[in-house]
């Protein structure tokens, strides 16, 4: 092999390795301690696999004649490479040799006495065995002639192959207590009431579950001692058949109905229970025919489109597609004809671990991100219960800048990538936020904006970005 290319192919070895995993072990003695093997690194790119070792032979000695042959190998017990052997030689066997141009290519060659250590570096072809193979040598004693005097094997290290990675350190943030603590409890009750009435009657059709909707809501926070209700709000709605103005009536009448059928139950204080009402609900009615099959759905969404009265309208989606709007009658008005509450409440602020973990479980919307984030200080860092804890933060405040970019973390930390990237689009532009961005990207493969996005981040002061370009460049 050309002298140079040698050279050349060592020197890429070195830089390599010198940015490569390396596995180091106790210093190896050969032929009774005369050898020593010490600072040995292995490791691979997609195609190559790097070995550099340094071989002290400044303890052996060798007649004129003799030589060692030193032949590194990686094999797996089954399958077998050998690397550039080394050859010390004794001064007539060197000069021999030298003129003689007899060793193998790739061979190197060291005259016994005028070399104390080798530094050794080779390359080879990565082969999908060399994973989990072993480094050793064979160390041959060769008297005149090039006659065996002497053969031993050793084990020099176990390896291990695989591709690097980018390893993350993740950076959470610390987010802020709610000065307030201002929660809502919803839900949706279907009262009937007889035809073109507004009184209500408890055995009529379903009302009596439909009202114990109302009332368990309410008492699940009036019963609360940590809540205080702040407001009770009541919208009613009625569908879009008969008259406009009779619409307006029952729409009207039979929500004040319900306030007072909730009030008769209450001591509410009078402003504390708030109506509100919708004569005829035409975007719930046109938000189901725009998702339906309906045979005529673009002609009933054009109609709606248009700047017709509501009885106008009706009329014209009745009389035009009569088949439609006797399933709509049928099927879909019954569903707009509705009463939405809610009770908004002011929850107490908490201190007590036991408490947090505990409603952490049962109630977590009662807690703020900073409750549910000093829960998790109490965690092992990505154990199940730790994750799952920034989870929960996430799915109760999905739109909060912190609760996104600590469940992003998490995300990337369990391997779901798709997941994270959905939490990190939702995650702001803080210098975490871009440091986390980063750290999606490396875990992607894609270095190179992995690498503006660490600028980016150590430029605004995150510490760890600086050891997150350091890992790019070793992987490089």
């Amino acid at each position: 092999m050309d002298k140079n290319r040698v050279t050349g192919i060592i020197s890429l070895c070195a830089v390599l390795l010198s940015s490569g995993v390396s596995y180091a072990q106790q210093r190896q003695e050969l032929l009774d301690g005369q050898a020593k093997v010490s600072d040995v690194a292995v490791s691979r790119s997609e195609n190559n696999v790097f070995v550099a070792m340094d071989i002290d032979v400044s303890s052996l000695e060798l007649k004129t004649e003799r030589e060692v042959v030193l032949t590194p190998y990686m094999s797996n017990g089954k399958d077998t490479v050998a690397l550039a052997p080394v050859t010390v030689a004794g001064h007539n066997r060197y000069f021999r040799h030298l003129r003689d141009t007899d060793l193998p290519e790739g061979a190197l060659l060291y005259r016994e006495g005028k070399t104390s250590v080798i530094e050794y570096r080779t390359v080879v072809p990565f082969e999908g065995w060399m994973s989990g193979a072993s480094l050793s040598a064979t160390a041959l004693v060769c008297g005149c002639c090039g006659a065996p005097v002497r053969s031993e094997e050793s084990l020099i290290s176990h390896v291990s192959l695989e591709p690097r990675r980018f390893v993350p350190s993740f950076v959470y943030m610390r987010p802020r207590g709610e000065a307030v603590k201002m929660r809502q409890e919803s839900g949706r009750a279907y009262v009937d009431f007889p035809v073109n009435r507004t009184e209500i009657h408890e055995d009529y059709c379903g009302n009596a579950s439909e009202l114990a909707k109302i009332i368990s809501t309410i008492d699940l926070v009036k019963n609360d001692a940590d809540a205080r209700i702040v407001s009770l709000s009541i919208k009613g709605y009625a569908s879009p058949e008969g008259p406009y103005d009779n619409n307006v009536r029952l729409a009207k009448g039979r929500t004040a109905t319900l306030r007072d059928y909730v009030c008769s139950h209450y001591a509410f204080e009078d402003d504390i229970v708030v109506t509100s009402y919708e004569a005829e609900d035409w975007d719930g009615l046109e938000s189901y025919v725009r998702n339906s099959g309906l045979p005529n759905r673009g002609g009933i969404l054009e109609i709606m489109g248009m700047a017709l009265a509501p009885d106008a309208m009706e009329w014209k989606i009745k009389s035009t597609y009569p088949d439609d709007y006797a399933f709509l009658l049928r099927e879909v008005y019954p569903g707009l004809r509705r009463s939405d509450y809610s009770v908004s409440y002011e929850v107490k602020s908490y201190t007590d671990l036991d408490e947090i973990l505990r409603l952490l479980k049962t109630r977590p919307q009662k807690l703020d991100l900073r409750e549910m984030y000093l829960a998790a200080q109490a965690m092992e860092p990505g154990s199940d219960e730790y994750n799952e804890v920034f989870e929960i933060a996430v799915r109760m405040f999905p739109d909060d800048c912190t609760a996104n970019l600590n469940a992003a973390n998490t995300a990337m930390g369990l391997g779901y990538m798709d997941r994270s990237a959905a939490y990190l689009a939702k995650a702001g532009d803080s210098a975490e936020a871009v440091y986390a961005r980063g750290v999606h990207r490396a875990l992607s493969g894609d270095y190179e904006q992995a690498a503006d996005l660490f600028k980016q981040a150590s430029g605004l002061g995150v510490e760890q970005a600086e050891a997150a370009l350091a890992q790019l460049e070793a992987l490089k």
